[in-house]
Order: C-alpha cells, then sequence, then structure tokens
C-alpha cells in the first residue's frame, strides 16, 4: 500500500520534484528485487526505486488511491499521510520535511533487527556489497619558497623524504618532538626514505631545521579557520558526496552506515604514554595492502585505476568491511560498521545479555573464589585471589605483551611486585592492599583498599578466562565489569533520584554515572578551556543573582501599588512579576547545577562507561520512569546506536 501511495505522490508532483530525484541514492538492482518478506525493512528511498523500476505495474492504481485519499481516513490515510501538497509536505511528527531542513531529521523508520530471528549458523550476513575505502590523498609537494635546511645550508629533499619530513615539522609545537624516544624512532625511519645522497649527508636530528616548514603549515591552519562560508560549503558538499558513495553499504536488503571508510594517511605514530614506538612511520596504505570482503553475487569494490587489492575475499562469519595491516606494531585494522548498524547492536545487546545472566549466579561465584583461597593448590589460590580484584574493584584482567612492543601498562594478572603494598594495617583499616600502576592507556590506578584476611598471596595467570567460562557460558574477565559498571549504575539511581525538577534529575543521573566511572578508573586531564569555561558560567550566575534581586524588588513594589489602588490591573501586574521571578530562580538554579556537575566531572570521563559498560536499557528505563527526555542523556548518534534499546525497555525494566 505505502508504494503505491508514494507512486501517486509522486506522480502528481513529478515535474515539480525533478530536483529530488537527483538525491535518489543507487541501490543495486539485485538488492532491491529479492524476495521481500515481513522481515525486511524498506526505506522510503528504496519503495521510490521500486515505483521507478516497476512504473507500469502500479498505474493502473491510480484512480482508487485518488478515492482512498478523499474518502477515507482511517488506516490507510494514516498510512498515507506523508502525501500532501508540496508547500505543506510535512513528516510524521508534523515538522516541514522539505529542503535541507528534511535531511536535518532523524529517520522516521528504523530496521528493528531486534524483532527478527537472528542466524544459528554462524553468518553474520547473506548479502554484502560497498564501494570499498576511499584512499588517503596523494602527497602534494612543498612550494619552493618553503625550504629545508641542514647545518645551516638550504637543502632540496627528494620527495619521500620531504614528506615524512614534514610530519616532523606539523608537530613541531608538540612535547612528542622535545621526548628522546620519539626523535630517535623518526630519525631512523626517516632515513629509511631517503636517497644515499641524502642519507650521507643528513646524520644529525639536531642538525635539522624545520621552522619554515612548521610555519607553513600553521599558515595554512590559519587560512582554513579563515575560509569564507562559499569555501567551507565546497568541502561540505564535497564530503557529503563521498559520505553517500563510500559511508553506506547494502546488508541483507538493508542500508547501513559505514562507521570509518577512509583509510588512515601516513603520519608518525603517538602511541599513548611512553610508548617504545613512538615516532616512527606509520607508512602509506596501499590498495595492495587491502583486503576486501564482500558478497560474490554483488558489484566488487574497484581500486584505482592502475592498481589492484591484495585480495578480494567473501567470508559471512565476519563483520568487517575491509582489513590491511598497520606497519607499526603489525596489527590488523578494519574498516567496520557504524555502532547503530545491526551487527554493532546485536553485539551490544548480546554483551548486556550475557552480564544479566552473571546476575543470576554471581553469588554462587563469588563463594566459590572464597572457598577456592583455602585451596592447596597455589595455581587456585592465585586465581581466586585474581577473580575477586577484577569482581570487587572491576580491574581489567590485563595480557601478557612482549617487552620494547608497547607502553608498560598492566592488569590485574599482569600485576608486579612493584605494583603493590600490602599492609597488616593502615588508616586505621586491616588487611590493605596499596595498588599503584599504569592500566590502559597509561592512566594510572591508585587505590588502597582493605581486603578479607585470606587474601594473602598475589596471583600471576593467564588461563583465567578459561576457568571463568567452565562457570558460566560466555563468562570473562570483562563480563564482571559490565556486570559491575551495570548494577551500580541502577543502584545508583534507584539511591539518588527524587521526584525534583529537571536538571536536579540529570544532575543525579550524572552522579550515578560518575560513581561508575570512579569504579572503572575512567579518567581524564582537566580541559584546557575548563577554567575559563568555569569563570564564563560564574559571570551568568552573578549576572541572573542580579536580574532576580530586581525582579524580586518589582514585586514588592508591584505590591505596594496594589495596596494603594486596588484594582485588576495591579492584581494582575503582581501575577505577572512573580511569575518572572519564579522563572529566573528555575534559571538561576539550572546554571548552578550545571556548575556542580561541570566541577564534578572535571577529571571523570563520563562517556566511555555511558556507551561501552552501562546497559542501556536502564538509562531508558530511567527516563521512562521519570518522565525525561531520551535526548537528555543521549544525542543523536547515541539514540541511533541504542536504538534497540530505546525500543525495547519499559520504565520496569531491571537489569
Amino acid at each position: 500500500e505505502r508504494i503505491k501511495h508514494e507512486d501517486v505522490s509522486t506522480d502528481r508532483h513529478k515535474d515539480k520534484h525533478k530536483e529530488k530525484d537527483h538525491r535518489k541514492e543507487e541501490v543495486p538492482h539485485r538488492v532491491k528485487t529479492e524476495p521481500d518478506n515481513d522481515h525486511f525493512y524498506h526505506s522510503p528511498k528504496s519503495l521510490k526505486r521500486q515505483r521507478d523500476n516497476d512504473e507500469t505495474e502500479f498505474k493502473p492504481k491510480k484512480i482508487k488511491l485518488e478515492n482512498d485519499r478523499v474518502d477515507k481516513k482511517g488506516k490507510k490515510r494514516k498510512q498515507d499521510e506523508d502525501i500532501k501538497p508540496k508547500k505543506t509536505q510535512k513528516n510524521k511528527k508534523g515538522e516541514v520535511a522539505d529542503g535541507k531542513k528534511k535531511a536535518k531529521k532523524e529517520p522516521e523508520e528504523k530496521w528493528k533487527w531486534w524483532e527478527e530471528e537472528r542466524a544459528t549458523d554462524g553468518s553474520k550476513w547473506r548479502f554484502l556489497e560497498h564501494k570499498g575505502p576511499v584512499m588517503a590523498a596523494p602527497y602534494e609537494p612543498l612550494p619552493s619558497k618553503v625550504r629545508f635546511f641542514y647545518d645551516g645550508k638550504q637543502m632540496k629533499l627528494a620527495p619521500q623524504a620531504e614528506e615524512v619530513a614534514t610530519f616532523f615539522a606539523k608537530m613541531l609545537d608538540h612535547e612528542y618532538t622535545t621526548k628522546d624516544a620519539f626523535r630517535k624512532n623518526f630519525f631512523k625511519d626517516w632515513r629509511k626514505e631517503m636517497t644515499s645522497e641524502e642519507k650521507s649527508k643528513i646524520t644529525d636530528l639536531k642538525k635539522c631545521n624545520f621552522n619554515e616548514m612548521g610555519e607553513y603549515f600553521k599558515a595554512q591552519s590559519e587560512a582554513r579557520k579563515a575560509m569564507t562560508k562559499d569555501d567551507k560549503l565546497k568541502i561540505k558538499v564535497e564530503n557529503e558526496r563521498l559520505l553517500q558513495e563510500y559511508g553506506f553499504c547494502i546488508m541483507d536488503n538493508h542500508k547501513e552506515r559505514i562507521a570509518n571508510f577512509r583509510i588512515e594517511p601516513p603520519g608518525l605514530f603517538r602511541g599513548r604514554g611512553d610508548h617504545p614506538k613512538m615516532g616512527m612511520l606509520k607508512r602509506r596504505i596501499r590498495p595492495e595492502d587491502i583486503i576486501i570482503n564482500c558478497s560474490k553475487d554483488s558489484k566488487h569494490p574497484k581500486p584505482p585505476p592502475g592498481t589492484k587489492w591484495k585480495e578480494l575475499r567473501h567470508d559471512n562469519k565476519v563483520t568487517w568491511l575491509v582489513s590491511w595491516t598497520e606497519s607499526i606494531q603489525g596489527s590488523i585494522k578494519y574498516i567496520m560498521l557504524n555502532p547503530s548498524s545491526r551487527i554493532k547492536g546485536e553485539k551490544d545487546w548480546q554483551k548486556y545479555e550475557t552480564a544479566r545472566n552473571l546476575k543470576k549466579c554471581v553469588d554462587r561465584l563469588r563463594n566459590q573464589y572464597r572457598e577456592d583461597w583455602k585451596s592447596k593448590e597455589m595455581r587456585i589460590r592465585q586465581r581466586a585471589v585474581a577473580l575477586y580484584f577484577i569482581d570487587k574493584l572491576a580491574l581489567r584482567a590485563g595480557n601478557e605483551k612482549e617487552e620494547g612492543e608497547s607502553a608498560d601498562t598492566v592488569g590485574c594478572c599482569s600485576l608486579r611486585v612493584e605494583h603493590i603494598n600490602l599492609y597488616p594495617e593502615k588508616d586505621g583499616q586491616e588487611f590493605v592492599v596499596e595498588f599503584d600502576f599504569l592500566g590502559k592507556d597509561s592512566i594510572r590506578y591508585y587505590n588502597k583498599v582493605p581486603v578479607e584476611k585470606r587474601v594473602r598471596t598475589f596471583f600471576y595467570t593467564s588461563i583465567l578466562n578459561k576457568h571463568l567460562q567452565e562457570l558460566m557460558d560466555g563468562l570473562t574477565a570483562k563480563v564482571f565489569r559490565t556486570y559491575n559498571a551495570s548494577i551500580t549504575l541502577q543502584q545508583q539511581l534507584k539511591e539518588l533520584t527524587t521526584d525534583e525538577n529537571l536538571p536536579a534529575k540529570i544532575l543525579s543521573y550524572n552522579r550515578a554515572n560518575r560513581a561508575v566511572a570512579i569504579l572503572c578508573n575512567h579518567q581524564r586531564a582537566p580541559p584546557k578551556t575548563f577554567e575559563k569555561s568555569m569563570q564564563n558560567l560564574q559571570t551568568k550566575i552573578d549576572a541572573k543573582k542580579d536580574q532576580l534581586s530586581d525582579a524580586k524588588r518589582d514585586v514588592k513594589s508591584a505590591k505596594a501599588d496594589l495596596k494603594v489602588r486596588r484594582d485588576e490591573k495591579s492584581k494582575k501586574a503582581v501575577e505577572t512579576k512573580k511569575k518572572a521571578v519564579e522563572r529566573l530562580e528555575e534559571q538561576l538554579m539550572k546554571l548552578e547545577v550545571q556548575a556542580t556537575d561541570r566541577e564534578e566531572n572535571k577529571q571523570i570521563a563520563l562517556g566511555t562507561s555511558k556507551l561501552n559498560y552501562l546497559d542501556p536499557r536502564i538509562s531508558v528505563a530511567w527516563c521512562k520512569k521519570w518522565g525525561i527526555p531520551i535526548e537528555k542523556i543521549y544525542n543523536k548518534t547515541q539514540r541511533e546506536k541504542f536504538a534497540w534499546a530505546i525500543d525495547m525497555a519499559e520504565d520496569d525494566y531491571e537489569f
């Protein structure tokens, strides 16, 4: 019926909507001619494509549909609510769906993949088609006026060596270029790109002068900031074109967004913390390095002219579209689907369901590892102590690493003696363990925690997850972290939320989220603009207080006037002034709550836990229970990522 109705709408305004037809995105014919069933979602654009190809089939239905539109106002009218005269065409929310505004609207219809049956044969998709990656732009040599000097003398570099030199020049103002490891690794890799003549001359990095290069790139940066609106619009249009061409794929008859469709350009590796490989050259990725994954029966991505892909695969047991091996650590990089896609959503859903399953047996597991502390086997005692700390402190398990290959970061199972101090008594507490080590991303973890008396031996184990699998299907050390994060949020929301105004409820949510971030050690450095933004906020608060004082004086004056005149006009004036005071008090309170929230979040990163460790259904249920718009908790991108949870969770959901 929807196809028929859209057919009528488009035919009626065919001439007037030519420009919209040009914007329609192409989808391969074989996809849209696959058999339809109740599980397939069709966007309005896919329906229009069917209409254009099968126009003769639907033309005879026009007259009947016209009568339906005029005479019927039931379900058929509801289906046809998008069909209105051009000037008043609206979407389901009653908003004008025309021109640029239409592009900004969120999709009205979603593929509710969570209501479909999942494949049981291990396959991730049945059909996959995409355009491949966008390769990094080729290197553009520097203008002749931008010079490089060695030992005080101008020197012309060959293009390959010049390109690598520009990577260093762009970072002259960064502290990385002052670090010995960074400089040493850069110089070593840079020399590999030099000609034999350049190698013989350039032997000392200290004698290299990159200043003119650095100034050139600074000027370019300033020029980009000062671009006219027209120039910015051209770039925006080009980016949108690339997004439409490369940023989407067709998976199982549905259009899905791709997360990172651009190949990372070459540059210098930075790493996190004191990474031993900082400064090394990230080499340019070429088509010959890239493996493409798609359906056999799809239109295969074409490599740039004169090149070829490393390999073309058709593996529907994996979720990546493109892969290659990076040059620094030899790890495999992937182009994957966007977090809002079915593939990512299913993975998230399964992750939180596994954590929910842990809730059913967590008491039994806790009793078990306490019993294992008494074991005669050292291996079992170590394993039990490791599990105790992973559970109690939400520590990451930690993996073994080759020395010199990565930063010296550790987790629960890779802690060394220097990371721990044991105290029979400290700060009035018995049996205290003091942790001090660098965790993931080189973030320091420092904590003093009292433990149960039997937790004496420390641990090393690489078979912890194997043991956890025996205790519960799908259980890993990370599941404990997800479980403890989610259950903490739920408990905190119950304790902190009261029937106050909206800003106070949002503050309660952020405080609950903050408790989880602290548990998971999600720290951040205070933003560089933090002090300035707080000063600006305080200025607003002070100004609002002045306005409130003036408004209260106005109320007193109006009341005095009412006593003298005792007329209806004076009475209304008092009410108006009172409402103004109430409005200003609410605005002041909102600003003060914002200041409190910002101060408390100064060194805590709330986003990591909210997006990766907290079951979104807890937040959705909380919003529904307290009448809070979901937009206050999740932005547009996050709402797309958690569409399954928003649709699924009711106000009584319990993790």
